[in-house]
């Protein structure tokens, strides 16, 4: 009996030792796998169509604004041209009216064409 506790004295905390270098030992996993994505899925789809919805409003607007601005900038220039026929006009009644950028005759206060 004495034996038998002397080895179990001994045995024990060698598999104990034993077990404790089977639960630290490194583990080897394979990781050499390649995962390749296309990007192309629903949401970057979905994505997509919003922003190029987006884009085509904004640029809807951005037409709008200067097909506006180029208007005035032509309305501006004619009334420029206007401005100086009618300064350079022979007929002395002719004045340029600023507020309405028109040429108008001093004695009746209708439009002429100098």
């Amino acid at each position: 009996m004495k034996t038998i506790k002397r080895l179990s004295g001994l045995v024990l905390p060698l598999a104990f030792a034993c077990g404790l270098l089977a639960a630290t030992a490194p583990v080897h996993a394979n990781t050499s796998k390649l995962i390749i994505e296309s990007g192309d899925n629903a949401q970057t789809r979905q994505n997509a169509a919003m922003d190029k919805e987006q884009w085509d409003d904004t640029r809807s607007l951005r037409k709008k604004v200067n097909t506006r601005a180029e208007k005035e900038w032509d309305k501006a220039d004619t009334a420029f041209d206007a401005r100086d026929n009618c300064r350079k006009s022979t007929n002395v009644n002719a004045y340029w009216e600023p507020h309405t950028l028109r040429c108008l005759d001093r004695s009746t206060g209708r439009v002429i064409n100098p």
